[in-house]
């Protein structure tokens, strides 16, 4: 299982993803699931992986392929970022199509999911992506502007509660790290290093990017802080009053 988010505000992008793989509690690997194809100046694209690990390997061994030989279509030639996804998308229904009936001969589940965030030049501002295994995609809205791919339900609530297209590029990496640390709190199968990149709106390279492992300081401060945080906020709820309900 994996986690990866990806947010998108007014004043750029947060993508984040664990590093953890399992194939039962007795096999559990490290694989980088958080993937930068960025050419400075001219575009930022990020791709986040989950999901049978052997396609999504394939489906980015075949956009790298195409970088290196320079075909026509390519992740830096793409006009916009929504064809970015389209090719992607084609890319990921290409590799689906060669591998899934042999997959499911042996009931091995194919489906895998892709995020997909940045921004090329004369694009507004940055944009989000989900792909999905069959190759369509939707997009993060002002409305709602995460998504969120493999072990996504202990994560989403935090998000729910404190994200909008306005909250500030800083704010969206502490919320994408406390949605990750509450993933690996409930779930033994997210886990470090966790991986970080934030990208501000219309400079086309990224600013800041870290891979933060077991034991990191600030994970554990702020672990720390957001459990001494919640316990003190349960302590200050009223108790039910049981005799207005007879």
């Amino acid at each position: 299982m994996t986690y990866c988010l990806g947010i998108v505000t007014r004043h750029g992008l947060v993508m984040a993803a664990d590093s953890r793989t399992n194939a039962g509690v007795d096999y559990i690997s490290t694989y980088q699931k958080l993937f930068n194809f960025s050419a400075p100046g001219d575009r930022v694209i990020l791709l986040c992986s989950s999901g049978n690990l052997s396609i999504t390997q394939s489906v980015l061994n075949v956009l790298e392929q195409d970088l290196r030989q320079r075909e026509a279509e390519n992740l830096h030639s793409t006009a916009t970022l929504y064809d970015t996804a389209r090719y992607v998308g084609n890319k990921m229904r290409q590799i689906q199509q060669q591998e899934r009936g042999w997959l499911e001969k042996d009931g091995i589940d194919s489906k895998c999911t892709l995020l997909l965030g940045g921004q090329i030049q004369g694009e507004a501002s940055p944009s989000l992506f989900m792909i999905y295994s069959q190759g369509n995609f939707i997009q993060a809205t002002t409305e709602t502007p995460f998504l969120q791919i493999g072990e996504t339900k202990y994560g989403k609530p935090i998000l729910d509660r404190t994200l909008s297209y306005e909250t500030a590029l800083a704010d969206a990496a502490k919320v994408a790290l406390l949605s990750i640390d509450s993933t690996m709190k409930s779930n033994i199968s997210v886990g470090p290093p966790i991986d970080l990149v934030l990208y501000e709106a219309n400079r086309l390279s990224i600013q800041h990017q870290v891979r933060l492992r077991s034991g990191d300081p600030y994970l554990l401060k702020m672990r720390q802080l957001w459990e001494i945080a919640l316990r003190g906020a349960f302590e200050q709820m009223p108790s039910l009053d049981w005799d207005r309900y007879k």
